[in-house]
């Protein structure tokens, strides 16, 4: 590893580490608490693991600590590491003028690897450029000519709203020949004031903190067995001395766990009489050692508290004066870091004004967690959220069976399914429809958007007036349907599916992205309730309640009108997913129940029942509408489910258009088909097979498609279904054998819809 820099050893060591099969690497998952009889708590995303360890090898390094000056809350100025990383990972420039303090030599690295970028430096103070003259860093920096401040402390940031200079002052307490105060110009300040130990784990462990180490840090000794320590958590940060180290607790650990022998043992006294006679920069840091200025009050110790030296002083005068009764009166470390950054600074100046030695002083307790912990994670199973639509209250006391539509909670049925949909072809039916998701389209390329996604047109499309639309992936896959109804002509309301409206939301989103379009998409699921009044007498009844005239000539079928229903105001849409002559009806959220409970009451006299999911999936069934992921899978495209009506290829473009050409040009291999069951009786499950025929025509077994949807009308007095088979097994009149249980039961392919087939009750 001789002349390696760090990262590469790093990245050798972890590919090496990545051969081995009896090792398992979690990189994206953090400890946070070490516990009785080495329990480790990780968190894996948001996955609590618990590990029990034989032995447990901690090298978690060491966090870099800030140095206390005047004005260090300024904006403007940066940890080293904190700054290496902003420049060298992100690409982005701290400032065009940088002043560099450390007292160690990482400082004279940062300062470097600043001028490789193209920064100016403003010249680089502290301890860490008082090294030997032939240090490649300091002859590199003398060659650019950057000034050197070895026997310097950085004493202020000046500025007001950002830094603008760096006032430096000389440590030496002799009187020497010049000035013993500078400011140096500069609109960015790296501060690099020393390491504190990520320890904590090892605390938690039952360690304790040595401060009388050479580097000066807090370095974890008299750890339970069990447990070893290596890297830059144990104050050493030369990397032939990290190395070493990390071969020499992996030997303790092995042996910790009973394997190796004398040899093992012989090894591992070598490596550590090694390791001692290595210089694993023991260079001493000072923390804390700018001189006091003129006010205290801008010495910041907490920077996530705002809590400064003076603040601290002051709590240890009012009786404060252990480090741990200081933290919680001060609430020094109690913020979101927790006290990495300035628990040391904390201690430091609690010895100073306590006249207590730092051993004496210590540090505050170390619990779990180390890092934030969601209580999700901790609370063990999550559970499924649950939705519940304005007009929730009033299902409940119409006696509705619930089930689960995704997170919300939907009426099933109220008295029997076969009631219900004779209701919405007899009378008058009232279904909940809150669920379907809801978005506001908004913004002068609103049609360029629609166009994008679907497969139809829009442009052409009138205000006032409704379009169904399908939606596909790029590789032309059906994933979601709706209508879009234009309020105006740059702006649109679309309904989605139950279970699609994050899909779709994101999926917009996404297209917009990176674009200069002025297109705006806005969630209103929850802003509106929503229902479907549909039947042959939904027109008389919503006539007496609404200021909307509601006629064919006025409103007719894939209209929309907006006004009041009730007195609430609503938005209709004449549509009939259900088909019967249908109003969807939108209104604010607060305003459901009371709109439900008067259109209930006002329906009385024309028999109005509501009706829930199951009868709404017989009515549409009877239609022959797809229920997009029943009647859909992930291979499913719009052409070859029997909807090339909706694809629109003479549009410039819109997503998965190239895919649907393919389509077209090799020619359908699959077809979404109606079938009417030969036994009325009999009725298809959902998933059954749908299987081939031989010469004889009787069936063979060969598997030839899958029911997708089953339903017995009973008012059709018939069962039908959907589902897929072969192209060539698509024709209407054609025979096709489903497997009922064990046994095959013959159906007929037949086109839907199965009711209404010219849609005369539908657009009435």
């Amino acid at each position: 590893w001789s002349g390696l820099p760090g990262c590469e050893a790093a990245a050798r060591l972890t590919t090496e580490l990545e051969e081995r099969s009896n090792v398992s690497i979690w990189s994206r998952a953090s400890a946070f608490g070490v516990y009785e009889d080495n329990l480790v708590g990780v968190l894996m995303g948001r996955r609590l693991v618990q590990v029990r360890t034989g032995h447990l090898l901690v090298a978690s390094g060491a966090l870099e600590q800030p140095h206390l000056f005047h004005n260090n809350d300024l904006p403007g100025i940066f940890l080293g590491r904190g700054l290496r990383r902003l420049l060298n990972l992100q690409g982005v420039f701290p400032g065009r003028r940088v002043l560099v303090y450390g007292s160690h030599e990482e400082s004279l690295s940062i300062a470097c690897e600043l001028l490789d970028a193209g920064v100016h430096v403003a010249g680089v103070v502290g301890a860490g450029c008082d090294g030997p003259p032939d240090h490649p860093d300091l002859r590199r920096l003398a060659a650019d000519r950057v000034p050197l401040f070895p026997d310097w402390t950085l004493a202020e940031a000046m500025g007001k709203k950002c830094v603008e200079a760096g006032r430096i002052v000389r440590r030496s307490s002799v009187r020497v020949q010049g000035s013993v105060e500078q400011v140096l110009p500069c609109d960015a300040i790296s501060v690099s004031a020393g390491f504190a130990p990520a320890s904590d784990l090892l605390l938690m462990a039952g360690g304790t903190s040595r401060f009388d180490h050479p580097s000066g840090e807090p370095v974890p000794v008299d750890l339970p067995p069990g447990i070893s320590a290596a890297g830059e958590v144990n104050g050493v940060h030369g990397l032939r001395a990290v190395l070493l180290q990390g071969r020499v607790a992996g030997l303790e650990a092995g042996l910790g766990l009973g394997a190796g022998n004398a040899s093992t043992r012989d090894r591992l006294e070598g490596l550590r009489q090694e390791m001692d006679a290595v210089d694993s920069d023991p260079t001493p840091v000072t923390f804390g050692e700018a001189p006091a200025t003129r006010d205290l009050k801008k010495r910041f110790v907490c920077l996530c508290e705002d809590v400064t030296e003076k603040d601290v002083s002051d709590c240890i005068e009012e009786g404060y004066d252990n480090i741990e009764t200081l933290k919680r009166y001060s609430t020094a470390g109690m913020g979101p870091c927790q006290g990495k950054i300035c628990n040391v600074t904390a201690s430091r100046i609690c010895a100073r004004d306590t006249g207590l030695t730092l051993q004496q002083t210590r540090l505050t307790t170390s619990r779990p967690p180390f890092r934030p912990v969601p209580l999700g994670a901790l609370a063990g199973r999550m559970y499924q959220p649950i939705r519940r639509t304005p007009m929730h209250a009033c299902h409940e006391e119409a006696g509705a069976q619930w089930m689960d539509a995704g997170d919300w909670k939907r009426p099933e049925w109220y008295t029997s399914p076969a009631e219900e949909c004779r209701a919405v072809h007899e009378g008058i039916g009232l279904i909940d429809v809150s669920t379907l998701g809801k978005l506001d389209i908004q913004g002068r390329d609103a049609v360029w958007l629609l166009e994008k996604v679907y497969n139809n047109q829009y442009r052409k499309l009138k205000s006032g007036r409704v379009r169904y639309g399908v939606m596909c992936d790029d590789a032309g896959i059906i994933f979601d349907d709706g209508t879009v109804s234009r309020l105006a002509e740059d702006r649109f309301f679309v309904t989605t599916t139950t279970s699609g409206i994050d899909t779709v939301e994101q999926w917009m989103e996404w297209w917009i992205l990176g674009t200069d379009r002025e297109v705006f998409v806005t969630n209103v699921t929850a802003g509106y309730a929503a229902m479907n009044v549909a039947g042959p007498k939904t027109r008389e009844l919503l006539s007496q309640l609404s200021d909307i005239d509601l006629s064919t000539e006025n409103l007719p079928y894939m209209a929309f009108a907006e006004g009041e229903v009730a007195g609430v105001p609503s938005r209709l849409l004449r549509i009939g997913f259900v088909g019967e002559l249908g109003y969807e009806i939108h209104c604010p959220a607060e305003y459901g129940e009371f709109l439900w409970n008067t259109l209930m009451e006002a329906g009385q006299p024309y028999g109005i029942r509501a009706f829930g999911v199951e009868a709404q999936r017989i009515l549409r069934l009877q239609k022959g509408h797809i229920i997009v992921g029943q009647d859909t899978d992930a291979l499913s495209n719009s052409l070859e489910a029997d909807m090339p009506w909706i694809v629109k290829l003479d549009k410039p473009d819109f997503i998965g258009r190239h895919a649907l050409e393919q389509v077209q040009e090799r020619g359908l291999q699959w077809k979404l088909i109606g079938f009417e069951m030969a036994d009325p009786a009999v009725v298809a499950e959902e998933g059954d097979q749908i299987v081939a025929v031989d010469g004889a025509g009787s069936p063979n077994g060969r598997l030839l498609g899958r029911v997708t949807s089953s339903k017995r009308s009973e008012f059709l007095k018939k069962s039908i279904g959907l589902g897929w088979v072969p192209k060539e097994s698509s024709e209407p009149g054609s025979e096709i054998w489903i497997r009922v249980g064990a046994r095959p039961r013959k159906a007929l392919v037949t086109r839907p819809p199965f009711y209404d087939k010219d849609g005369d009750r539908l657009k009435a």
